[in-house]
Order: C-alpha cells, then structure tokens, then sequence
C-alpha cells in the first residue's frame, strides 16, 4: 500500500472511529427529540434563560462581518433574557391581545406591538431559489491530507490542515415544499472557510450536466419545471416539456441516463457521491498548472432507493432525506466523505485520452485517471436555525482561494456571473457575504461600501486606491505573500462566433459508456425508469424521439423501453460507440459501512424482555439506530416504542427484524387503519405482513427468531429467499442482518431478465 493510500486507509478508520464513539454514550438515545429538554404537561409559568441548542445543533461561528475572530460564545445571536420583548428589547406584558377600543371596539392603530408583529410575519419570507431550493445542510470540517501539495498552494490542502466548512444537500426541480426522494439531480455544495478566504464548491452528485453553455441554463430549467399553465407536476422530470427539451437537445442524453439510473434516487445524502462537474486549474508554488475534477466519495459507499419505495416516502415522510441527515448527527453516526481528484496535464488542447476536459456533458473513465483522495470532509453539527443559515447560505464559484482557478468550460464560466447575480434577489443586496452563515474566517478589507443590510461599521476616508489619506490602506499582496492570481493561460487568436467546438458534436457514446457500465440490475432499473417517464407523456411524437436517442445508445434498452410504452423501436441513427465499461461507475460494486441505518424491531407484549434489549444493544454496538415496533405506544418488555403498526411504514427502516408474532391489534380495522387492510394477515397483525411483504419486495434484508419465525412462514416468503434470516435468538440474526446491510439490498432476490 502506498503512502498516501496508508494515509488515505487511517483517516478514514480514525473517522469512522469517532463517529462510533460519539455514537449516544449511553447506548439508548433515539435521535428526533425536538427540544433539548423534555417538555412538561404542566405550562411552565417560572421566568428562566432560554433553553441551550440540542448538543448536535451548532450555528455559524462569531466572526464579525469583516472576518475578526470575537471570541464571542455560540449562543451569542441566539435570543437572550427570560422575557417577551419587543424587537428593541422592551419587555411585554401581553402578546395575546390587540389594544383596543373596549373588549369589543375596533383595534387601535397605535398598537405598535402588534404593527411590528404583523408587519415582521408578513415580511418573514424571502424569493426561494429559482432551483436547488429544496435543501439541507450542515456543520463539519474538512482535513487535508497533504497528498495535493504539489500541485496546490492552497493551504486547506496541506497534511492536517483543518477547516471549518457548511455543506448543503439540494434537490434541483422541486419548490421549497416539495418532496426529497423525487427523481432529480442533487446539488453538493460545501462552503470551505479558510485562512485564505471562502472557497465554494458548488456541484452536483453527477459528473455531468445537460447542457455545455450556460446561455441554455435558463431553457432546461424552463423544461424541467412544472408547466407554467398549471404549475403541474411538481418535483418531476416525468413530463412532456422535459423530454421534449432532452430529446431535442441530445447533448442532454448522458445526464438523462444519469438521472434514470438509481443515481437520481439516492437513499440517503449521506450515501451519494459528489463531483464538481467542471474542470478546474490548480496552481503550484512555482505557478505551474495542472487541471484536475473534483470528487466526494462517501465513506458509507452509494446506494439508492427502489423507485417504488421512493414513491411511498414521498407521501409517509416527505422529509426523508433531511431526516436522515440530521438523525445520524444527532446520533453521532457522523456522515463523511473523501475528497479527491483526477489529474491531468494542462495542455493546449485541454483534453484526455480524446475527451474534451472542458465539455461538462463529458466524465473521464476512473480508469484511465483514479481518483486520488487529497483529503476528509466530517460533518458533526446540525443547524441551529435552518433559516439563518440552511436558507441564507449563499454559495458562488467564483469564491476561490489562491492556489485554484476556473477554466474556459461554458457552463462554468455562466455560472460564474449568475451565482453572485442571483443572491441579489434572493438576500436583498449586495452584502449577502456579511450574513452571518456566509462571513469569511479571513480578514476582509474590500473598499465595498453601503448598500441594503451593511453589517460592517468601515473606519477611514479613502476607499479607493491608490490612497494616502489612508496611510495608503489597504496595499496590493505582493506575489511572496498568499494570493489569488488569475492564471495567465494563452488565449488563443480568433473570430468572436456563437458555436462550440467539434469536440462538443459526440452526445452519445459516454451515455454508451455509461450503460454498458451498469450491473444487469441496474440496467433493470433504468429501462424501469424510462418507461415510468415517458409513459408520463401525453405526446407520442416526444416519446418516438426520445426513443431514437435511447436507440443511438443501445438497442437493449431502446428495444425494452419500447415495449413498455407499445411503440416500435427506431433503428440507431448514428454508428454505436465502441466503448470499454466503466466498472466504477456502477453502485453495486463493494461493501460498506452500515452506520446511521434505521432496523425495525416487531414486538408485542410476549417478548423476551433480555432478548429484545440484546438486540437493541447489538444494533446500538454496531452504530446504527434501532425503533421498535409494536401494537401500541408506551414501554413493551421495559423498551420504549418509538413506532406503533399504525404509524410505522416499512420504508423508514433499512431491514426488519421480527421478534414476535403479533395478533391483530384492537386497532387493526380498515375503517380506522387503511393498512390493517393488506391481503393476508391471518393470526398475524394485517400491518405487520405488510411490513414484510414491501421489505421483501423492495430487496431490503428480514430478520426473525422465536415468535418472529412464525411471522415469517405466514406472510410467505419462501424459506429459500436470499436475504430472508431465520435464527434461534437475536445475536445470530443481527450478525446475519449486518453482512447483508453491508451490501445495502439483497438484490439477488429478483434475478434480473437484461443480462
């Protein structure tokens, strides 16, 4: 093993350690608690400071609005003192009730209370963002392993430098109020605050995008949201205007392939891959230049959910994905990523093995250029108010520090114009960076002055340069001290023209690439999700073009997309590509860490009281969380129940264990329960057959001992069924369970028909 690899190998140990060790001390805490306090039945009446943030919330650090170290306390712009005041600090004796003219007069207008109350609430909102604006964040840091010091003098870089950082998870399509398990891209931005200032990585977890201009920008977000006669569908790319655009503009075709792969449904944030899509420039001590891309690699590896298990998230838990991330914060299952890069040479042509580096539709094979790991992001604090920071966060990537630069990509250099432009809006002005979520940990002395929402009290008379009323402040950096340069790469002489190079005209042998990539389930899936998407559309003439595309791909999946939809598949227009898989491209490819997952315990009053706390242990010991399950509220066997049969549904947890065999419950009536329901059942409780029959169904690993075998054999999954555990007692079991969630699914239930 290489130095770097060995290096690479015992970070991520001693992550995965901490994360374990911080994972609830006393081995019993479930995450989801909303206060840090348990609340009381009783109104409390008795003055008192107001509670602490939970001990996994963190805010963003007290740096003044220039960058200057305060030393202030975290909690210092929380609300302080046990007393209602007005916004100025007067204290209130009453909230409850306008000033008026006698008990049942009109409401005065000098209640200035309730003008600023109202006109406060009324002005609560700010414009969302016109995409990604469904999102989630957090609090970590990120440490450079040194592995990068020769190509970069970029200081959070280097060998056990530690940087505090803000990563934000987003869907792309959907509204604020949308859902989280949609088909759809997801945004992966991480705000670095280093030394050196800010450095914004803002990307997707797919490496490519739909388009190669940012001038189309504008057109496919146009396509992909909801039709503006109806604001319909939302969230959703199963819809005519977005194959319409997609087809039409076949540079599209490798992100679409991408987005009906498992990969536009991840399970968890903490479970997808990142990429910063572009190709950057990194500049070394010597000014000399490398360009590299830019990866996330989840140290739980990349897994996704079933289509129809996302479909039914998006109505029992809407919030899944932002759930699970700030869960497993809570719970010290801290979720972490490698950062890494591919390198290659910064020549003329700008391109690799044939591969133009600065066409965004276009990925470089793993194969031919590894990613090397130059460091490890930790996320390990939650939010302590989601507006103030999850929603004012405000990324750009033109905030870069010394020793990275952008390159001639279309798309990027767009994006380097509309990122700042759009913060205008959205945070009323130009110093959105003065926000607290958005202040740099370097010192900042810009001579930009005024303006909305100016948090900075500016000393002086002259800013301007060159000064010397001033004493000639603030000076140019001179080239020994850090700084950033803009790279002074040779444009070559040529026309002003509206085209692209003839390096952009390939559109489909990496969509090729990237199917003959894909594992024989995989493939299962994305011909499912094809089909899912077009039969959508009402417009035959959209789904025999988009066919046509499927079919310059591979005539497999055209052939089987077609089927699905009733329609005859077109003949390639064009030769196919004569590529060599990928095999990294694949999700079904390893095994990982199972950290942070949901298990399912089904109990009743019957159960062994040391058997289930034996389970509950084991699932603790291994890092993950368990809930159990049972047919009402309360303790059962002296464990709390955290889910009941009316209110758990299958899809929140990643294997179920059954450790009874529960009869009906007095509840288990159709009028009351729509679950209680499901076909079957028998002497067994109709919502805990249904429990096993969608975890069967969706590939997910089922457990049981005891009582719980008994379960098994009445909803019938065959003995024989991979992934189905059956043991004399729960330790045998859950060491069972934990290989099988090593792999996430158990997808050699269903054999696949695409070889």
């Amino acid at each position: 093993m290489s130095k770097a690899a060995s290096q690479t190998a015992d970070a991520l140990g001693k992550g995965l350690k901490e994360a374990k060790d911080a994972l609830t001390p006393d081995g019993e805490t479930i995450p989801g608690r909303p206060g840090s306090e348990p609340a009381t039945v009783e109104e409390p009446t008795e003055p008192r400071e107001p509670l602490p943030p939970k001990p996994d919330q963190r805010g963003a650090e007290t740096v003044t609005a220039t960058g200057a170290a305060t030393e202030a306390p975290d909690r210092a712009r929380a609300q302080q003192g046990a007393h209602l005041t007005t916004s100025t600090g007067t204290r209130l004796r009453d909230t409850d009730h306008s000033l008026k003219a006698g008990s049942r007069g009109p409401t005065l207008l000098q209640d200035h209370h309730l003008r600023e109350k109202i006109t406060h609430f009324d002005h609560e909102r700010i414009p969302e963002r016109v995409v990604h604006a469904r999102g989630a964040a957090a609090h970590g840091y990120f440490e450079g392993y040194g592995t990068a010091s020769e190509l970069t003098v970029a200081k959070f870089l280097q060998e056990g430098v530690r940087t505090p950082v803000f990563t934000r998870f987003s869907t792309v399509l959907g509204s604020r109020g949308s859902a989280d398990t949609v088909r759809d891209t997801r945004g992966f931005a991480t705000k670095f605050y280093t030394d050196e200032g800010t450095f914004d990585l803002v990307g997707n977890n797919m490496p490519v995008f739909f388009i190669q201009d940012g001038i189309k920008f504008p057109d496919v977000i146009h396509a992909g949201k909801p039709h503006p006669d109806r604001e319909i569908p939302q969230a959703q790319s199963a819809h005519d205007t977005f194959w319409d655009f997609v087809s039409l503009h076949t540079e599209g075709q490798h992100h679409a392939l991408w987005n009906m792969s498992d990969r536009g449904i991840p399970r968890s944030y903490r479970m997808m891959e990142g990429f910063g899509v572009h190709t950057f420039r990194l500049v070394d001590a010597e000014g000399g230049t490398t360009l590299v891309k830019f990866h996330w690699k989840p140290v739980l590896g990349v897994h996704s959910l079933d289509w129809e298990e996302a479909q039914f998230i998006n109505g029992v838990d809407p919030d899944f994905h932002r759930r699970d991330l700030y869960d497993a914060i809570e719970a010290g299952a801290y979720p972490q990523w490698e950062l890494g890069i591919q390198v290659f040479p910064d020549n003329e042509e700008q391109q690799f093995e044939g591969i133009d580096l600065l066409d965004p539709t276009k990925l470089v094979p793993e194969e031919l250029a590894p990613v090397q790991a130059i460091g490890r992001l930790t996320l390990d604090a939650n939010p302590k108010n989601f507006f103030a920071e999850v929603e004012q966060v405000a990324f750009h990537p033109g905030h870069l520090p010394p020793g990275i630069d952008v390159t001639n990509d279309p798309l990027l250099q767009a994006r380097l114009f509309s990122y700042i432009d759009t913060q205008l809006s959205r945070l009323g002005g130009p110093n959105f960076n003065q926000i607290p979520i958005n202040r740099p940990h370097a010192p900042v002395n810009d001579m930009l002055r005024d303006g909305f929402h100016q948090h900075a009290d500016h000393e002086g008379v002259a800013p301007y340069k060159p000064n010397s009323l001033d004493g000639g402040c603030p000076f140019m950096a001179g080239t020994m001290e850090a700084t950033f340069a803009d790279v002074p790469v040779r444009v070559s002489e040529s026309t002003k023209v509206r085209e692209n190079p003839a390096s952009f005209d390939d559109h489909f042998s990496q969509a090729r690439l990237f199917w003959l990539s894909m594992s024989p389930v995989e493939k299962e899936h994305i011909i499912r999700a094809y089909t899912f998407e077009l039969g959508k559309c009402y417009e035959d003439a959209i789904k025999q073009r988009q066919l046509q595309c499927l079919a310059n791909i591979d005539p497999v999946l055209c052939q089987e997309v077609a089927t699905g939809l009733g329609l005859p598949a077109p003949e390639p227009t064009e030769p196919l590509a004569d590529v060599a898989p990928s095999p990294a491209l694949s999700q079904l490819n390893g095994t990982w860490p199972a950290d942070g997952r949901m298990i399912g315990i089904v109990v009743d009053d019957t159960v062994d009281a040391g058997e289930l706390q034996s389970m509950r242990a084991a699932v603790f010991g291994a890092g993950m969380v368990p809930l159990v399950v049972a047919p009402h509220g309360g303790e059962v066997a002296g464990s709390t129940v955290q889910r009941t049969f009316a209110t758990a549904r299958s899809v929140e947890f990643d294997a179920l264990v059954l450790a009874a065999a529960p009869v009906p419950a007095p509840d288990a009536v159709p009028a009351r329960d729509a679950k209680a329901g499901a076909p079957g059942g028998g002497a067994l409780d109709p919502r805990v057959s249904l429990m096993i029959d969608e975890c069967w169904r969706h590939a997910k690993a089922i457990g049981a001992w005891g009582a719980g075998v008994a379960a098994l054999g009445e909803a019938d999954p065959s003995a024989a069924t991979p992934g189905v555990v059956r043991g004399d007692g729960p330790d045998e079991v859950f060491a069972e369970l934990q290989t099988l969630l090593g792999q996430h699914r158990v997808w050699d239930r269903f054999p696949p028909s695409v070889a």
